[in-house]
């Protein structure tokens, strides 16, 4: 009965390799993307390349594992996650509340040492990606020269992030 049940297992395993996620493989930089906005200077498009791009837009630079079911589909999840959480690639098409936003969350999840996440660089995976304390200070002291810059472009209500649908309560 182990025998049978054991080579069941491998004949999934073996089966599952021929189903695979389409890779996350645009261009590297396209007409939305974040440096066609903003300012990105070279510092920070060498951490955001190493330790962000590849789940954060459109061009995943994927690692000889993902080749391997179930592995892939794990990966691709995130990258499809991550993504929709933040794309660099996408990112001006974001309406200007939201961009500032998102520049705010960047900050925050940097400084929490929430991002990268913890399971990209487990196990000595894409050493690159873990950041120092001082790249984690580049990238904030950007993201906020960033939104520095959108303050003083646009009027203070448009950079506050409302929810649609909902109207604001008088105050």
């Amino acid at each position: 009965m182990k025998k049978k049940i054991l080579w069941a297992v491998l004949g999934l395993l073996v089966i599952i390799q021929f189903f695979r996620p389409e890779k996350n493989q645009g261009a590297e930089a396209g007409p939305h993307d974040i440096t066609t906005k903003y300012a990105v200077p070279e510092n920070v498009s060498t951490i955001l390349k190493t330790a962000c791009n590849d789940c954060h837009s459109n061009a995943t630079h994927y690692p000889w594992y993902f080749n391997i079911q179930p592995v892939a589909w794990w990966m691709d999840h995130h990258v499809q996650e991550g993504k929709r959480e933040l794309n660099f690639s996408e990112f001006t098409t974001r309406r200007i509340a939201s961009q500032n936003h998102k520049f705010e969350e960047t900050i925050e999840l940097v400084k929490e040492k929430e991002m990268p996440l913890p399971s990209y660089t487990w196990l000595g995976m894409h050493p690159d990606a873990k950041l120092t304390d001082e790249q984690r200070d580049i990238l904030i002291k950007w993201a906020e020269a960033q939104m520095d810059s959108l303050k003083s472009h646009y009027p203070h209500d448009s950079l506050v992030l409302r929810r649609r649908g909902l109207q604001q309560q008088p105050g």
